[in-house]
C-alpha cells in the first residue's frame, strides 16, 4: 500500500520545510519538498533528501537499554519500557527525597523542533520543579540578546520579500548550508533581475563562490566593518536623516563619538580587507532603495559577538531600509508567532528556581554543589560533542553517582554515558506542530510512520514520566493534537487568527504580519542606537569595536584561529545514522590555508594534531584557500569515533559572549602539527 503524507522537518535549521513523505507499506521510502508550498517549493537540501535512510537507519536504538558496563564504554542490555520507566522514576523520587528537586536537571533541545515533542519535555522538569537549563547559549542566545536590544523582541524581516530586493547581503551567513530556501530564492532574483548578492564570510562558502562581491573579513571584526559603513554613508550624504530622526535613538551620540574612530583605512587594518572593497561595499549599500541584510549567527559566537550583531543590524536604521518592503534584517522570526508556550512548556511549577548555563554543563555536572546535579535527563541533544570544553562534559557523565537517562534514536556518545538509553522516535514517526524560526510559516505536520522498533517519541515519554511522578497537570493526559490546541488559546497575531481545521489538516498557514515597515520593541520603541538596556548591564550603550585583551593573549601563545562552520552533509551529529551522508562529507577534517600548511610541512591528507592548553584532538587534513593565513576551518560537529581522536568542541573554552552569555567557539586559538607518528593507527 502506498500513501503520501504531509510532513515537517524536525530539524534544527531556520526554513522548516513543507516535505512530503512517501509511504509504502508502512515505511517511509522517500522524503521530497511541498511543491506546493511557496517557501520549500519543491526541494528539501541534501541532508534532509535522506532522511528515509535516516528514520530506517539500521543504526538505530531498537530497545530501552540499560548500562552493564563502566560509563562511556556504551556497554548495554535491552529492558523493556516498563522496567526502564519505573526504574527512573524511582531513582527521580529517592534523589528528591534526599536532596530536593534541584538535584534533577532535565532538558530537550534542538534535534526535535516539534513544539510539543520539544517543549513538553521541558514542561515535565519545570512542573517537577527542577534545576533548569538556560538553553540556546550554544547556538542563538548572543544574537538574541544583541537583536532585542537593538530592535527589540520581534521577528525580522520577513525572507520572502527578497523579491523587492535590490540588494542582498549574506553576512556571516553560508546560505546555501543553512538557509537554502532564501538562498534559492536570492538566486533566482539574480538571474531573473540581476538582483546583487554580497557575501561577507571568513571563509570563500559556497554561497560566496556565486556572489557578485565577496569580503573575505577576518574573524571577529565585523562590528569595525559595519561602522566602517556607517563613516562612509554620513561622510557621502547616504545617511537617510528623516528616518534617524522619527524611527531612531541615539544616532548623534554614534555619529559624535564613535564613527570618527572607523575611517576607511584603519577599517581595512581591523578587517584585513582592502580600502577599495569597503568603499565599494558602502556605495552598494547607501545607493540601494531595498537592501536585504542576512544576518548569520555565526559571527556572535565569539567574545564581542554581541556588538557584532548589534552594529550590523543597526546599519539599515542608517539609510532607513527598514522602513522598505525588501529591505532591513533577516535574523530570526519566531518571535512573532505569539502561541500560548507556556501551556506545554511551563504547566506548572516555581515561576524562577536555579538553572544551569548550557553550555558550562560539564562545569556544573562537576563543581555544582547544594544540591549538586545528581539525574540527569537529556532528549533531542549530545552535549557530549556539542558542547564547549566538551572533556568537561565527559568526566561529569562518568560521575558513577549521576544517574543519567538519554532519550535518543541512536547511540550518541552522550549516550554511551547514560545508565538508561530510551530509543526516540524521528520526527517523521510524530504528530506536531511547527513554527519555523527564519520564515513565517506555521504547519501541522502528521505522522508519516509507526515508530520503529520501540522508540517513543519525546512527548509520550514526558506523559509516561510525569504520571509516574504524580504530576496531576492536565497537560500530560492529552493527545498530541490536543496539546498543540493548547498552543493555540491566548495566541494573538497571524498565528493566533490561524483556522484550526485548516491547521489541522496540515495546510501551512503563513504568519506573517502585514507589512509596515520593520516594528521595534525597545523600552524606547525605535531602533536604539543608544542602549540604555545595556548601560544598566555595565555594557557599552553605543555600538563599538574594541580588541579583547584575552583574546589578544591567547593569539601572541597560539598562531592560528579556530573557525567552526556547519559541514554541508554533517552539519551535526543528528545526521550521523546515514552513511551515505557520512561517505558524502567525508572523514573529520580541517582546513589549514597553503601557505600554513607549507610553514609546518603539512599536505593534504595528512593526519594532524590540533591542540591547545585545554587538550588536543586528532582530524584529516585539507590545504586549500577557502580560508585566510592564520585560521584553521572545522567543518561540523562530528562524533569522537569517526576522527582520529577527540571532537572539536574540547578545544573551546567555556567563556561567555558579551551578551546573552553565550558561547565562544571563535574565540579558540590553538595549533596544527603532525599527528605523533607513535599513536597512528
Amino acid at each position: 500500500m502506498k500513501s503520501q503524507v504531509r510532513v515537517v522537518c524536525a530539524h534544527d535549521c531556520p526554513d522548516m520545510c513543507s516535505l512530503i513523505a512517501h509511504v509504502e507499506d508502512g515505511q517511509v521510502v522517500r522524503v521530497q519538498g511541498d511543491p506546493d508550498h511557496p517557501y520549500t517549493a519543491g526541494f528539501a537540501c541534501g541532508k534532509v533528501n535522506r532522511d528515509a535512510d535516516l528514520v530506517n537507519s539500521p543504526e538505530r536504538i531498537a530497545t530501552p537499554l540499560k548500562r552493564v558496563g563502566p560509563k562511556g564504554a556504551g556497554q548495554f542490555a535491552a529492558i523493556g519500557w516498563d522496567e526502564a520507566l519505573d526504574t527512573i522514576a524511582a531513582r527521580w523520587k529517592a534523589i528528591i527525597a534526599e536532596s530536593g528537586p534541584l538535584a534533577l536537571l532535565g532538558y530537550a533541545y534542538s534535534a526535535h523542533q516539534g513544539l510539543t515533542n520539544r517543549g513538553l519535555v521541558n514542561g515535565l522538569f519545570h512542573a517537577l520543579g527542577t534545576t533548569r537549563l538556560a538553553a540556546g547559549t550554544v547556538c542563538d542566545s548572543c544574537c538574541e540578546a544583541a537583536w532585542d536590544a537593538t530592535v527589540g523582541p520581534v521577528g525580522s524581516a520577513d525572507p520572502e520579500d527578497v523579491v523587492h530586493s535590490d540588494l542582498v547581503i549574506a553576512w556571516g551567513a553560508d546560505l546555501a548550508a543553512t538557509n537554502v530556501h532564501f538562498w534559492a530564492l536570492a538566486e533566482t532574483q539574480k538571474k531573473k533581475r540581476g538582483l546583487p548578492i554580497v557575501v561577507i564570510d571568513p571563509r570563500r562558502t559556497r554561497s560566496a563562490k556565486a556572489a557578485d562581491l565577496y569580503l573575505p573579513i577576518r574573524i571577529g571584526t565585523d562590528a569595525a566593518l559595519a561602522l566602517g559603513v556607517m563613516h562612509i554613508l554620513v561622510r557621502d550624504g547616504l545617511a537617510n536623516r528623516a528616518y534617524l530622526a522619527s524611527h531612531t535613538l541615539g544616532f548623534d551620540k554614534v555619529e559624535k563619538d564613535i564613527l570618527p574612530n572607523f575611517p576607511p583605512q584603519r577599517v581595512a587594518e581591523i578587517t584585513g580587507l582592502p580600502v577599495a572593497d569597503i568603499e565599494k561595499l558602502a556605495a552598494l549599500y547607501g545607493k540601494a532603495k531595498a537592501a536585504l541584510i542576512r544576518l548569520g549567527e555565526g559571527m556572535t559566537r565569539l567574545t564581542h559577538g554581541g556588538q557584532a550583531l548589534r552594529a550590523v543590524a543597526l546599519l539599515p536604521g542608517v539609510t532607513g531600509h527598514y522602513a522598505v518592503r525588501g529591505g532591513g534584517a533577516v535574523l530570526l522570526t519566531a518571535a512573532s508567532c505569539d502561541l500560548n508556550y507556556n501551556a506545554v512548556r511551563k504547566p506548572s511549577g516555581p515561576a524562577a528556581t536555579r538553572s544551569v548555563n548550557h553550555l558550562r554543563l560539564g562545569e556544573d555536572l562537576l563543581n555544582l554543589k547544594d544540591p549538586p546535579i545528581r539525574a540527569l535527563f537529556i532528549a533531542a541533544n549530545n552535549p557530549a560533542v556539542t558542547c564547549p570544553e566538551a572533556h568537561k562534559v565527559r568526566q561529569g557523565l562518568a560521575r558513577e553517582d549521576l544517574f543519567t537517562v538519554v532519550h535518543d534514536p541512536f547511540m550518541t556518545d552522550t549516550a554511551k554515558y547514560a545508565d538508561i538509553v530510551l530509543p526516540a522516535a524521528n520526527y517523521l514517526e510524530t504528530d506536531d506542530l511547527y513554527r519555523a524560526y527564519g520564515a513565517y510559516w506555521m504547519q501541522w505536520g502528521r505522522q508519516a510512520a509507526k515508530p520503529r522498533g520501540e522508540a517513543r517519541s519525546n512527548f509520550a515519554v514526558a506523559q509516561a514520566l510525569a504520571q509516574r511522578m504524580g504530576l496531576a497537570d492536565r497537560i500530560f493526559t492529552l493527545s498530541p493534537q490536543d496539546a498543540a490546541r493548547e498552543l493555540l488559546k491566548g495566541a494573538t497575531g497571524p498565528a493566533g487568527a490561524a483556522d484550526p481545521d485548516k491547521l489541522f489538516a496540515g495546510e501551512p498557514i503563513h504568519i506573517a504580519h502585514p507589512f509596515e515597515g520593520q516594528k521595534f520593541a525597545t523600552p524606547s520603541g525605535k531602533l536604539e542606537f543608544h542602549s540604555e538596556q545595556l548601560a544598566k548591564q555595565g555594557l557599552p550603550a553605543l555600538p563599538d569595536w574594541q580588541p579583547d585583551p584575552v583574546e589578544a593573549a591567547e593569539a601572541k601563545r597560539w598562531p592560528l584561529r579556530l573557525l567552526t562552520a556547519p559541514g554541508y552533509f554533517q552539519a551535526h551529529t543528528a545526521f550521523s545514522g546515514v552513511d551515505y551522508l557520512r561517505r558524502r562529507e567525508g572523514k573529520p577534517f580541517c582546513v589549514l590555508h597553503p601557505a600554513d600548511a607549507a610553514a609546518r610541512g603539512l599536505k593534504s591528507g595528512d593526519t594532524v594534531r590540533l591542540h591547545n592548553d585545554r587538550g588536543e584532538i586528532g582530524l584529516e587534513l585539507q590545504v586549500n584557500d577557502e580560508i585566510q593565513p592564520g585560521v584553521v576551518l572545522v567543518p561540523g560537529q562530528r562524533p569522537v569515533g569517526e576522527a582520529v581522536a577527540g571532537t572539536i568542541n574540547m578545544l573551546c573554552s567555556d567563556r561567555y559572549t558579551d551578551m546573552g552569555e553565550g558561547a565562544t567557539y571563535q574565540s579558540t586559538w590553538l595549533e596544527v602539527g603532525p599527528w605523533p607518528a607513535s599513536r597512528a593507527a
